[in-house]
């Protein structure tokens, strides 16, 4: 703040102080009037004060007046509310769980005529299993006649497993795996008709394979043999013709 005087006599010195408690704020050199700055001690209640200026020299006589301290209102300063972002956690997704397929080939009715001896054909009928592994089964032939001999063949069964085979949902033949899950079995048809048919062998696995059964027919040879038979008595006829138109000339 600044401190200004008037009127004074002058003087060695002026001394500025708060009557309140003597404190001295200031102090300038000696002059009838002038001005001078000072500061408000520290801790200075508000309200009303009386300042009072005194000089070093008695005579020259003392003034005073008055101020009000006023303290400034204190200021708060609110800080805005920090809104934190909502934590979204991805979606959990389990993969599909994906089951091989069990492939059969539905059984099919072909009827053959003129056809050759199924023993002189090799077998190639085979399918992998159904279930997990490497499992085969083969048929050691393609082709049957009814009452014909078949054999079916496996690998990728369990150590010693029991092996039902089934077709037409009936038994046609029982055995036990080996402890290389390996195992053979004839095949025995109870009633069994033309056509391609499947046979299953269970045995913790599923494995598929398929034959073909026909029935040879006899009648091609008896045409063949009546064609023959017809042609020689055409030919024979037509001679005799012929020499009988000769002979009436």
């Amino acid at each position: 703040m600044t401190i200004s005087w008037s009127g004074f006599t002058t003087c060695r010195a002026v001394t500025i102080a708060f009557a309140l408690d003597g404190t001295q704020i200031a102090t300038a050199a000696s002059s009838a009037s002038g001005s001078v700055g000072a500061t408000v001690p520290a801790g200075t209640t508000a309200g009303s004060h009386k300042l009072t200026a005194q000089s070093s020299n008695l005579k020259c006589g003392s003034a005073g007046t008055a101020f009000r301290v006023v303290v400034p209102p204190t200021t708060t300063t609110t800080q805005p509310p920090v809104t934190q972002p909502p934590v979204t956690n991805p979606p959990v997704t389990n993969p599909p769980v994906t089951r091989p397929p069990v492939t059969t080939t539905p059984p099919t009715t072909t009827t053959t005529t003129d056809t050759p001896s199924s023993s002189s054909q090799t077998s190639s009928s085979s399918t992998t299993s159904s279930g997990p592994g490497d499992g085969v089964l083969v048929l050691d032939k393609d082709n049957i006649q009814p009452g014909e001999d078949l054999t079916a063949t496996g690998t990728g069964c369990p150590n010693g497993a029991d092996v039902t085979l089934h077709s037409l949902g009936e038994e046609v033949g029982k055995t036990v795996a080996n402890d290389k899950g390996e195992f053979t079995s004839p095949v025995k048809f109870a009633n069994i008709e033309p056509g391609r048919h499947v046979v299953r062998a269970e045995c913790g696995i599923v494995l598929v394979g398929n034959v073909d059964v026909t029935l040879s027919s006899s009648s091609g040879g008896t045409t063949s043999t009546l064609v023959v038979l017809l042609f020689f008595l055409l030919v024979g006829a037509a001679m005799l013709r012929r020499q009988f138109t000769g002979l009436r000339r």
